[in-house]
C-alpha cells in the first residue's frame, strides 16, 4: 500500500512538473501536432476533402432500393396490383357475370343456334350494362413492390467536371488556411520565447541592480555609524530597494504569464524553457521570394482559378444533359414471391433535356461570373503590391529599431559608467544620496528602453518572416 502512494505521489510530480528546457525547435515540432487551433483547421481541410469525395460520386450514378407494402379494396388498385403481380384473371374483369348472362341465353335456347343468336342479339345491350361485381367490389388484398432503381449521368456538359475542379481547389485553399493557422501560431510561439529571454535578461540586470543597492544600503548604515551619512539617505535607499523588488516581481509576474501562453499554444505544461540567446534573424524579402512563397497570394491565385471554373460551370447550363436510368423490381401478395422470376420486371430509358429559354437569366449569370473573375483577377495585382508595401514598411521599421537598440545599447552602458562614478562620489561626499539615486533611475530606466525597442524590433523582424510563409 506504501508503495503504491510512493507511486501515486511520485507520478502526480511528474504530471505538474510538465516539460523543462523546452527548445524553440522543439516547441515548434510539438505546436504542429499539438496546438488546438491547427487541429480545428485540419478538421475543416477533412470535411474539404470529402467533398471532393462527394462530386467523384455524382458520377457513378445512384442506386435506391425501395420496398412499398400496400393494402387496398379501390378497384382500380386491386386491378393494377393484380396486374403488376401477373395474377390478373379474366374473372378479375367480371366475366362471371358475363359469362352467366351467356349460359342462361345458351339454356333458354335450348340448343338452337338461330335462336340463340337472335337472343343474344335481343338481350346484348343488357349483357353490356352487367356491372361485373368482381371488378367493381374486389376484395382488399395485400400489395408488396421491391423495386432496385439506377440513374447515371452520361453528359452534364462539363458541369461535373468542372465541379470536380473547383472541390478540389478548395481543398487546396482549406489546406493553406491550416498552413497559415500553423505559422501564425508559430509566430506567437516565437514572440513569447523571445519575449521570455529579453524578461530573463530585464530580472538578471535587477537582480544585479538590487545586489548593487543592497550593498549600497550596508555602506550607508556603516557611513551613518562614523557621522558621514544621515537617516533620511538610508531610507531614501531603504525605499529604492522597495521599487526595484516591486520591478522584479513585475517582471516575474510577466515571465510567468508567458509561460501559461506558451503551454496554451502547446496544448501542455511548460515549466521551463531554453531561451534564445540571440536575437531573430533578419530575413531577405525581395518581390519574387513574397510572391512565390506568401500564402496569401497563393490563395488570391487559386481564387482566380476557382471563378476561372465557375464561368465554364454557366456555360454548361446552356447545353444538353443526357442522363439514363434502369430499374428492376417484382411485385407480388406477399413479401418475397415464391418465384420471383414469375413476378419481376424491368425498365430501362434514356433522357435527353435542354433548356432553350429561361428569360436570360443564364447568360445574365454568365456575365455575373466573368466579372467576378475580373475583380478576382484585380485584387491578386492588388495583394501582390500590398503585401510588398507591408514587406517595405517592416524592412523600414526593422531598420530603424536595429539603430535604436544600437544607440540604447551605449546609452545603458553609459548611465551604467555615470552610476559607478556618482557612486565613488558620493562615498566622497561630493555628491548627494538623492544623486545617486536619480542616477540610477536612469540606468533602469534606460535598460527598461533598451529591451522595449528590442521588443518591438523581434516582433518586427517576426512578423517580416511571416510574412513570407503567412
Amino acid at each position: 500500500m506504501r508503495l503504491f502512494i510512493f507511486i501515486t505521489i511520485v507520478a502526480t510530480m511528474t504530471l505538474n512538473a510538465g516539460i523543462k528546457r523546452l527548445s524553440l525547435s522543439r516547441a515548434l515540432d510539438i505546436l504542429e501536432s499539438s496546438n488546438l487551433e491547427v487541429q480545428v483547421a485540419k478538421y475543416e481541410e477533412s470535411m474539404k476533402f470529402y467533398d471532393i469525395t462527394a462530386v467523384k460520386a455524382k458520377r457513378l450514378g445512384t442506386l435506391d432500393l425501395t420496398i412499398t407494402a400496400l393494402r387496398s379494396n379501390d378497384a382500380g388498385n386491386v386491378f393494377g396490383f393484380k396486374l403488376q403481380s401477373r395474377e390478373a384473371t379474366f374473372g378479375d374483369f367480371g366475366f362471371s357475370d358475363f359469362m352467366g348472362a351467356i349460359g342462361q341465353g345458351a339454356q333458354a335456347a335450348n340448343g338452337n343456334f338461330g335462336a340463340f343468336s337472335q337472343g343474344l342479339g335481343e338481350a346484348g345491350p343488357s349483357i353490356l350494362a352487367i356491372q361485373p361485381k368482381d371488378l367493381n367490389y374486389p376484395t382488399a388484398v395485400n400489395h408488396f413492390i421491391t423495386k432496385f432503381s439506377y440513374q447515371v449521368p452520361i453528359y452534364t456538359g462539363g458541369m461535373l467536371g468542372n465541379y470536380k475542379k473547383i472541390t478540389t481547389k478548395l481543398y487546396e485553399l482549406s489546406q493553406y488556411d491550416t498552413q497559415k493557422v500553423l505559422n501564425l501560431k508559430k509566430y506567437e510561439l516565437k514572440k513569447a520565447f523571445y519575449d521570455v529571454a529579453l524578461v530573463n535578461n530585464f530580472i538578471s540586470n535587477l537582480v544585479s541592480i538590487k545586489k548593487n543597492v543592497a550593498k549600497l544600503k550596508r555602506v550607508i548604515k556603516e557611513m551613518q555609524k562614523e557621522g558621514y551619512a544621515v537617516e533620511t539617505d538610508y531610507l531614501e535607499v531603504d525605499a529604492k530597494l522597495a521599487e526595484v523588488d516591486a520591478m522584479l516581481d513585475e517582471a516575474k509576474l510577466n515571465k510567468k504569464l508567458a509561460y501559461h501562453f506558451i503551454s496554451f499554444l502547446l496544448n501542455d505544461n511548460v515549466s521551463s524553457i531554453i531561451a534564445p540567446k540571440h536575437s531573430p534573424k533578419v530575413p531577405v524579402v525581395t518581390k519574387e521570394i513574397l510572391e512565390s512563397s506568401n500564402l496569401d497570394i497563393a490563395k488570391a491565385r487559386l481564387g482566380r482559378s476557382i471563378t476561372k471554373d465557375a464561368i465554364e460551370i454557366e456555360k454548361a447550363k446552356s447545353k444538353p444533359t443526357v442522363g439514363a436510368f434502369a430499374e428492376y423490381g417484382y411485385a407480388d401478395h406477399k413479401l418475397i414471391p415464391d418465384q420471383i422470376s414469375k413476378k419481376d420486371f424491368y425498365t430501362v430509358g434514356v433522357q435527353a433535356k435542354m433548356n432553350l429559354f429561361n428569360g436570360g437569366a443564364d447568360k445574365a449569370s454568365l456575365e455575373k461570373a466573368k466579372t467576378n473573375y475580373l475583380k478576382v483577377s484585380t485584387q491578386v495585382i492588388l495583394a501582390k503590391k500590398g503585401l510588398w508595401l507591408k514587406a517595405s514598411k517592416l524592412k523600414s521599421e526593422v531598420k530603424t529599431l536595429t539603430s535604436q537598440v544600437r544607440s540604447y545599447q551605449k546609452q545603458y552602458k553609459f548611465s551604467k559608467k555615470v552610476y559607478e562614478t556618482y557612486k565613488a562620489k558620493y562615498k566622497e561626499g561630493v555628491a548627494s544620496i538623492t544623486d545617486l539615486l536619480i542616477k540610477q533611475s536612469l540606468e533602469v530606466e534606460k535598460l527598461m528602453r533598451l529591451l522595449e525597442v528590442k521588443n518591438k524590433r523581434n516582433a518586427k523582424v517576426l512578423e517580416l518572416q511571416n510574412l513570407i510563409n503567412g
